[in-house]
């Protein structure tokens, strides 16, 4: 993105009122914003804690207000998937479950999304990951168990 940005100055200087802002996702020396590492997955965060608000919809859902108590899966644990996770179990929802691309598990119990990013960053994957069952194809995602937690 800095390389964008700089091509971008370079066409049309530092006049430009838009040259510092052209793109986003810049590190910080390039002009960049802190808080842009978690800004995806917040932003998850907030879409799913507003229709969970939204009590004429839930009520047509049969689905009580909020996030807490509310159990949830991820697919892909990457930044988006992480910051969301984190968000949402704050917020008191239950991670039970992580669909990535070196493996799925799940853990009905919970899974503390900080141990498992720890994980990650560690092992470079979140196969193995100890606290959780592995699970493989459709063993992992039963459509019909999912929606009749509702």
């Amino acid at each position: 993105m800095t390389l964008i940005k700089d091509q971008y100055q370079q066409l049309y200087g530092t006049r430009d009122i838009n040259y510092a802002g052209v793109t986003t996702g810049k590190s910080l020396e390039h002009h960049g914003i802190r808080g842009r590492e978690e800004a995806t997955g917040l932003g998850v965060y907030y879409a799913a804690r507003q229709i969970l608000s939204n009590e004429d919809q839930l009520a047509k859902l049969g689905v009580t207000k909020g996030l807490s108590g509310k159990k949830f899966i991820v697919q892909g644990f990457g930044n988006v998937g992480y910051w969301a996770s984190k968000f949402f179990v704050e917020e008191g929802a239950i991670l039970i479950g992580v669909a990535e691309a070196d493996g799925s598990f799940v853990c009905e119990e919970g899974i503390d999304p900080d141990a498992l990013w720890k994980y990650k960053k560690q092992r470079k994957a979140t196969k193995g990951f100890l606290h959780a069952a592995q699970k493989q194809g459709k063993e992992f995602v039963n459509e019909d168990a999912i929606y009749n937690q509702w």
